[in-house]
């Protein structure tokens, strides 16, 4: 499954698939505030990316502490096809009421422009705070493509592509329905 459009100069592509095996030159980790192995995408992808990606994000957290909800700091890929993994910590879903739209916003946001500080060009994201988070991907699915739709907007062609790789064809038909939706606001 796939669908993609054109931004100007850049791609917006969602696709079903595993996050992990994705050719891009950074992919974004769904992570915990430790920036530890956890379930889901974050184990998939320190799992794959080996001790590289885990001894680096654990030397950042001895650094620098927990990371905060709504930001981002990047590593190696270690053993991924990605050069870099951007680790993002997402809301945790309390019903909307705690500022959950406007941190995961700032999570995608802080990703982007942390990409575009190392001169990344290709960037994939999973579906942030979806998973054991329990925001609900319609919503999310609305502001993760609102905030991107934004950036790209505001800044033309200093991306190549980025992507929403999504794990269930229920994410992926989540996505798609949402960018109905905004792309029709033209």
């Amino acid at each position: 499954m796939r669908f993609e459009v054109d931004m100007g100069k850049t791609k917006l592509v969602l696709l079903k698939g595993d996050i992990t095996v994705e050719a891009v030159e950074a992919i974004v980790n769904s992570a915990n505030p430790e920036l530890t192995p956890g379930g889901g995408v974050s184990g998939a992808i320190h799992r794959a990316g080996g001790p590289q990606v885990t001894d680096e994000a654990a030397r950042i957290r001895r650094e620098r502490g927990r990371l905060r909800t709504g930001e981002a700091v990047i590593t190696t890929g270690g053993n991924l096809p990605a050069k870099w993994v951007i680790h993002t910590v997402g809301p945790v879903w309390h019903g909307g009421t705690k500022g959950e739209p406007e941190l995961l916003a700032k999570a995608y946001r802080s990703c982007l422009a942390l990409a575009v500080e190392k001169g990344i060009k290709t960037i994939a994201f999973p579906s942030i705070s979806t998973g054991v988070y329990g925001y609900p991907v319609d919503q999310a699915a609305e502001i993760a493509l609102r905030t991107v739709k934004s950036f790209l907007e505001g800044n033309p062609g200093i991306l190549k592509e980025v992507r929403f790789v999504l794990f269930s064809d229920a994410d992926f038909e989540a996505y798609r329905a949402a960018w109905k939706r905004i792309g029709a606001e033209g």
